[in-house]
């Protein structure tokens, strides 16, 4: 990941004329708070793609690997009321893991992505009551606890909510096994 992130900092620098920390600071003195509000602007007022404003937004709120230790961000995201949804996330790692040796974990702030060549899932321990499973399943009808993303992440298609008190099923491993494959 660290030389995906060089490679794809260096081409912003060729394609925009300004490097990270030249980005992180306009998107800081946008007064934007919010991600994807942050995001947004970045792609509407300054034409970026949706990679590198995301990219931006998250080397300006310090929220992904790349300023943070990828265990202490997994650790905070279960930390307090969401930590019984920890075994939840490590059997869904371990079975991402499990069909295939290309599965990279990318923590961020709250979640974690699951990427092959790009990203097939997130994972993200909503509320204390809500585990929330992003799938990047473009053209999937929704079925089931599998609905449309709509607004809630721009990064998947669809989302699985599981409730504190529902099991994830064997539903969830299809789903989670089709996005794998798609991502290849």
């Amino acid at each position: 990941m660290a030389d995906e992130f060089a490679t794809m900092a260096e081409n912003l620098r060729t394609k925009t004329g300004r490097t990270l920390d030249e980005w992180i600071a306009v998107a800081r003195a946008s007064g934007i708070g919010a991600h994807m509000a942050l995001v947004k602007h970045l792609k509407s007022d300054h034409g970026l793609g949706h990679g590198y404003a995301n990219m931006i937004v998250h080397a300006a709120n310090a929220s992904s690997s790349l300023s943070q230790d990828d265990d202490a961000l997994v650790a905070a995201a279960f930390d307090g009321a969401k930590a019984h949804w920890r075994p939840l996330y490590d059997r869904l790692v371990a079975l991402a893991q499990g069909f295939g040796g290309d599965v990279e974990l990318a923590p961020k702030k709250g979640y974690v992505s699951l990427r092959r060549k790009k990203q097939f899932a997130l994972l993200m321990p909503s509320t204390r009551d809500r585990f929330d499973i992003g799938l990047a399943l473009k053209g999937e009808a929704p079925a089931g606890w599998l609905e449309l993303a709509g607004s809630w992440n721009a990064m998947v298609s669809h989302r699985v909510r599981i409730a504190a008190d529902e099991d994830a099923g064997d539903d969830v491993t299809g789903w989670l096994r089709a996005a794998y494959d798609r991502a290849g």
